[in-house]
């Protein structure tokens, strides 16, 4: 603070002019009257002491507030960075939440689709299980029918082979005195067609014959030549098949075709 500036008195102002006309030789009363000193250089110095010390409070205080602002700021620039961090790490989570949640229902939607395919494998499978054992079964039962025929196949083929040896003599005998003549059919197939001579009283030329199949496992007359009764063919081929006996066969059937070309 400024030194305040020592100013005349009043009282010495106004002495001096009530005095001015007078002779100013003459000694003043003012002169006359004791000095009093009022401590104007201490105060004054208080003062500056004062002024000083309330300049640097003042400076001490800028300089703090200037501090606690510049702290202020950086306490606000780091919580604004802070904020936009955690901004960030907010919306990196939202993103990261999404993407999850979004991963947990495609996994959930595989899960049911594989448990879907699961059942489904699980039910192809009960499926061709039961196949196979049904598969097995019927292979089973083939088999055993396959064995069946064999074995009926062999116990015929044994059959046929004896009665064969005991054919082969007599059917000697009717090719050569019955004119008997054994041979394929026109259409081919299995098939055999017993032709007959001297069957016709009249005419020698004239021929009978009837077929029979061989793949069949009994005796089985097919077609006849002349037509015979169905009724009198199947009485023959049963009694034919009785016997199993081929000659049998021939002599009904034989029997049967002389008679139709009688009548």
């Amino acid at each position: 603070m400024a030194a305040i500036p020592a100013t005349p008195s009043r009282f010495g102002n106004s002495f001096s002019a009530s005095h001015a006309p007078y002779d100013t030789d003459a000694p003043s009363m003012a002169d006359s009257l004791p000095s009093v000193d009022f401590g104007f250089n201490d105060l004054r110095e208080r003062m500056a002491a004062f002024t000083a010390r309330f300049d640097d409070f003042i400076e001490r205080g800028r300089k703090r507030v200037l501090e606690e602002r510049n702290a202020f700021r950086m306490n606000v620039a780091e919580l604004e960075e802070t904020q936009r961090t955690r901004r960030l790490a907010i919306n990196d989570m939202q993103s990261k939440s999404s993407s999850h949640a979004e991963t947990l229902e495609k996994e959930a939607q595989e899960t049911t689709e594989m448990h879907a395919a699961i059942a489904a494998l699980s039910l192809q499978k009960d499926e061709h299980i039961s196949r196979r054992q049904q598969l097995q079964s019927e292979i089973s039962t083939t088999q055993a029918a396959i064995r069946q025929r064999r074995e009926a196949q062999a116990a015929h083929q044994r059959a046929l082979d004896s009665q064969a040896r005991h054919n082969v003599p007599e059917l000697r005998f009717w090719e050569q005195c019955l004119g008997l003549r054994i041979e394929g059919a026109e259409d081919g197939g299995e098939r055999l067609r017993f032709c007959f001579s001297c069957v016709d009283e009249k005419d020698d030329d004239v021929e009978a014959w009837f077929e029979i199949d061989t793949g069949a496992r009994d005796f089985e007359v097919v077609t006849t030549q002349p037509r015979l009764e169905v009724e009198d063919v199947e009485a023959v081929v049963e009694r034919s098949n009785e016997t199993r006996e081929l000659t049998a066969l021939l002599k009904g059937m034989r029997g049967l075709l002389v008679e139709a070309l009688k009548g």
